[in-house]
């Protein structure tokens, strides 16, 4: 049997899977961030690949939607079993071809392990109301019922994990998923699709419950996004492909979750423990190389500590081990690709035009093949256009305030609302930001980082984020349709609201 995580660049993987693993397109290369090197190829699919996996999942949804919901969840138990024993070569897989640090890696295996249990707990619990009716003999009952096929488009960042948010969900809710990954990262996806298939197959379920399919944005994307027979879309990336996706989908009526845009500020107040702050401030703007929707962006602080945190993150980032993100202990690896690393120097040349002084960091490393930077640090103030944006690069901006009601209008006086925090030792400050007044995100955390959610509660924000919500609490609602019955045992026709309608 193949392994699943073995690649060779002699022999592409085919990008499309849904009963059978075929794809008809241009073969293209994966090389490494670390260092450049191949590391694999897959042959991407063409609209007809795509045509065929829809239809193929469009097909076993007919039969999986009628598998008890704790059945499905058995499945996606094992799913999670499967998971624990690849979780490190799977890590090791997702750093060589994203290029995060190992332990972020086997993090986000672990997550993927996380949301399969918590659908398995799903499988038993999801269930609607009865609910008391007017009518003599009557009763109201809320019944969920799965939705159809979901198509899961996502971002290089989280290569696995965000699939597995959905998918997991999905699928125990009797949904069929069809994954568009980013074509940056297509091997992770190729991996994680032949362990879910040989968990489906040992089961006695089709492949295309859990389907594939690889190719470009414009091509293979809008064909998932524009299908009808896709009832919803779950899209993580930029703000403009999400205003896309968001028209095509609900001009047809379908669904959407769009997980978007994040440019997320944490504020420290008088009160805050320094060494904590600066510690999740830390990891919030340099893990992943600051390519997290939730990384942070922005810092805020209080001016009487302004000075105290502006050189204590010019110490850490002065210490900061940068290098194979394979070694143990490297706390940043490179981006993900050259491109990444222009953009980042475009924003940090706006930045200083705008006015802000760069005060440490923001330097094109020299290493052969890879995609290096050093952190960067910019002295801001809230004139500078560029704060406002998201750039997914280790680029973070301070600025300073007085009072917290000028810090909370500094904190929402950006287009996206996923993630925020505050860190203070004050009740009254903490239920200020956690107030309707307070943060506009989706997220907000209280003395500790923007980033590194967990998987029990709902994941996503407001604004130009998007509205989605992924992963616990109950978003598993968006992945099926509501039904409102109403059964009468009275023996008689009585209409609501005291009509009478009588021959």
């Amino acid at each position: 049997m193949l392994d699943p995580i073995t690649f060779s660049s002699a022999k592409p993987a085919p990008g499309a899977f849904a009963t059978t693993w075929a794809a008809h397109g241009p073969t293209r290369t994966v090389r490494s961030p670390i260092d450049g090197a191949a590391i694999g190829s897959v042959t991407t699919a063409t609209a007809e690949d795509a045509e065929s996996v829809i239809a193929a999942a469009h097909s076993a949804f007919q039969g999986w939607r009628l598998v008890p919901a704790p059945r499905r969840a058995e499945v996606v138990r094992q799913l999670g079993q499967a998971l624990r024993g690849r979780k490190e070569d799977l890590a090791q897989l997702i750093t060589l071809e994203m290029g995060k640090p190992i332990a972020e890696s086997r993090g986000e295996v672990q997550e993927m392990i996380d949301i399969c249990d918590f659908a398995v707990g799903l499988g038993r619990q999801i269930g609607g109301l009865t609910l008391p009716s007017e009518r003599v003999g009557h009763r109201l009952q809320e019944s969920w019922h799965p939705l159809g096929v979901v198509g899961v488009i996502t971002a290089f960042n989280f290569p696995a994990a965000v699939w597995a948010w959905n998918a997991a969900v999905a699928l125990t809710c009797g949904d069929t998923v069809v994954w568009k990954p980013s074509s940056k990262t297509p091997l992770t996806a190729v991996a994680c699709t032949r362990i879910a298939a040989e968990v489906l197959e040992r089961n006695g379920h089709p492949g295309a419950v859990c389907s594939l399919v690889i190719g470009s944005g414009r091509e293979i994307g809008d064909r998932l996004v524009s299908d009808p027979r896709v009832a919803m879309v779950s899209y993580t990336g930029s703000v403009p492909t999400g205003r896309h996706v968001g028209r095509v989908v609900q001009e047809r009526f379908g669904r959407h979750i769009l997980e978007l845009g994040g440019n997320n500020a944490a504020i420290i107040t008088p009160s805050a423990d320094p060494e904590q702050a600066l510690a999740a401030v830390f990891f919030g703007a340099v893990g992943t190389a600051g390519q997290r929707c939730t990384s942070t962006r922005r810092v805020i602080v209080h001016e009487s500590l302004y000075d105290r945190m502006v050189e204590g993150l010019k110490s850490g980032y002065a210490r900061l081990p940068i290098g194979d993100p394979r070694d143990e202990g490297q706390l940043m690896g490179p981006l993900v690709d050259p491109a990444a690393v222009q953009t980042m120097q475009a924003a940090i040349t706006r930045a200083q035009e705008q006015g802000g002084v760069v005060l440490q960091g923001g330097e094109v490393l020299e290493r052969e093949g890879g995609c290096w930077v050093t952190p960067c640090l910019i002295q801001a103030h809230p004139g500078m256009a560029i704060v406002r944006e998201e750039t997914f690069a280790p680029i973070l901006y301070l600025l300073s305030y007085r009072d917290l009601d000028q810090a909370i209008a500094l904190h929402n006086d950006v287009p996206q609302g996923l993630s925020s925090a505050i860190f203070t030792n004050d009740m009254r400050e903490m239920e200020r930001f956690l107030g309707p007044a307070g943060s506009d995100c989706g997220l907000a955390n209280v003395n500790t980082s923007t980033s590194g959610a967990e998987i029990g509660g709902a994941f996503g924000g407001e604004k130009e984020t998007g509205g989605g919500r992924e992963s616990g609490s109950d978003a598993w609602k968006a992945y099926m349709r509501r039904q409102t019955a109403v059964i009468n045992a009275s023996g008689s026709i009585a209409l609501a609201q005291g009509v009478s309608f009588e021959l």
